[in-house]
């Protein structure tokens, strides 16, 4: 069975969702992840479909016009500062648009205040049929995939799942050996993108180490192919799963453009793996 892509909204950073959707058609993916969840960043637009009754229904228009599936909606973070009440109309729209996923992330090391916070989510989103993917961050609050795994034990709600980064994963340390030996009941889809050799964890220098990371986390993606993390032995270890396209690379959305972008971001994936033998 062929891999199913979505186009994930900070390959684009700052797209609205009509135009999301429309490159999506247009460019070859299957699904879109779109970011509809505020996140209080400044400067950042905030498409709140909740809010927006109209931008709703623009965005349902769209969906049923392009033939293009809603797979999630983000970003549902845990964090000491962050009213998670504030995800429930998100998610109520999204299960009208037919979203099957929420994505999630922890901004704390407290793990008895996160383990009941990110239980909390799991049931909020379970009431509209969704379910809730956290991912593990090298500076975040769950920073790996042993970290990952004792949330989703601890928790023990059945639509809560792991979700992998490839850059992330790969700066973490995780192999496609460890992921293939774990099992795939924690496993639900899969963030894909490439990255440069990252920081070696010194920790006289982890302050820059974080800010590198962040740079290229959310201004400077590689495609598949282009970088250091070894994506086919972390894509084959998880097999049948959605691969989300999430590349921000300013640089390469400014010579190519929002939808040349996106779909030198496909090609390029699916060249990469055809060279690798992976499916």
């Amino acid at each position: 069975m062929a891999r199913k892509y979505s186009l994930a909204y900070l390959t684009l950073p700052g797209i609205d969702p009509v135009s999301q959707i429309k490159i999506a058609k247009e460019t070859g993916y299957d699904s879109v992840s779109l970011r509809t969840i505020p996140m209080h960043l400044p400067g950042e637009p905030e498409f709140l479909l909740h809010k927006d009754k109209g931008l709703f229904e623009a965005t349902k228009n769209a969906l049923k016009e392009y033939d293009m599936p809603l797979m999630d909606i983000e970003l549902a973070r845990i964090r000491p500062d962050l009213d998670i009440n504030e995800y429930e109309p998100a998610f109520e729209k999204a299960a009208e648009l037919g979203g099957t996923d929420v994505l999630g992330s922890v901004w704390t090391r407290d793990r008895a205040y996160y383990v009941e916070q990110v239980g909390k989510v799991a049931e909020m989103a379970k009431k509209y049929g969704l379910k809730y993917n956290i991912e593990f961050l090298p500076w975040a609050g769950v920073r790996n995939l042993q970290e990952a795994i004792t949330l989703v034990d601890l928790v023990k709600a059945d639509n809560l799942y792991i979700m992998v980064d490839t850059l992330h994963a790969g700066r973490a340390g995780v192999t496609g050996e460890e992921l293939a030996r774990t099992d795939k009941k924690y496993f639900n889809f899969i963030h894909l993108c490439d990255g440069p050799a990252g920081p070696d964890g010194d920790p006289v220098l982890a302050d820059i180490n974080d800010e590198l990371m962040l740079y290229t986390a959310r201004e400077a993606r590689f495609y598949p192919g282009e970088g250091v993390m070894d994506i086919a032995s972390m894509v084959a270890a998880l097999p049948n799963l959605p691969l989300s396209i999430e590349l921000p690379n300013f640089k390469r959305i400014e010579e190519l453009g929002q939808a040349g972008h996106a779909k030198r971001c496909i090609d390029d994936a699916k060249a990469y793996f055809a060279a690798h033998n992976v499916e």
